[in-house]
């Protein structure tokens, strides 16, 4: 089975950071794209940040310039670094990844556990 967990989380005041990291594990074939949502209480869940095999990028308006994603291929993870947070990104933050796990299986989505992360005035 393949699985995703993320770690990085926490309390942190207004204008810190935090680097998010996700690790998957167990058979896969290809990833096709990796990617950082995010729930805040009673709120849809949004897309924070995604990046693709191909190497394009897209990040909520409300991030652009603060968060970054990165990925490394090789060990099968994906970082989100986080700066000048504010209250407003206050959430569980879940990565996700679209990925095929044997040659014969079609690409799908796979999600994290979730990691809180808090933001303080």
């Amino acid at each position: 089975q393949v699985q995703l967990v993320e770690s990085g989380g926490g309390l942190v005041q207004a204008g810190g950071s935090l680097r998010l990291s996700c690790a998957a594990s167990g058979i896969i074939f290809s990833i096709n794209a990796m990617g950082w949502y995010r729930q805040a209480p009673g709120k849809e869940r949004e897309l924070v940040a995604g990046i693709t095999s191909g190497g394009s990028i897209n990040y909520a308006d409300s991030v652009k310039g603060r968060f970054t994603i990165s990925r490394d291929n090789a060990k099968k993870m994906v970082y989100l670094q986080m700066y000048s947070l504010k209250p407003e990104d206050t959430a569980v933050y879940y990565c996700n990844l679209d990925l095929q796990s044997t040659a014969y299986t079609r690409s799908r989505p796979y999600w994290g556990q979730g990691t809180q992360v808090t933001v303080s005035s």
